[in-house]
């Protein structure tokens, strides 16, 4: 996979920040940057949720799984 080279604007805050802490980290601006997306892409909530259902898919075994949500939610009314 190649890379792409981009240009990016930031707050002059934020590039204080990144400075500092690709300093601290001896590693260069454009690294500290790969790193923060490639952390992003980590915890992406979206391919979060998708992974989670693609890993669980077929594990219910107890027959229609809505007839059983619906029983315990009514247990809960019940009370």
């Amino acid at each position: 996979m190649g890379s792409k080279r981009t240009i990016i604007t930031l707050s002059e805050e934020d590039k204080l920040w990144l400075e500092g802490y690709s300093k601290a980290r001896k590693i260069s601006l454009a690294e500290a940057i790969r790193k923060g997306i490639e952390k992003l892409r980590e915890t992406d909530g979206l391919k979060t949720y998708h992974t989670l259902v693609e890993n669980t898919r077929g594990i219910w075994r107890k027959g229609d799984g809505l007839r059983y949500q619906r029983k315990m939610r009514s247990e809960w009314n019940a009370k």
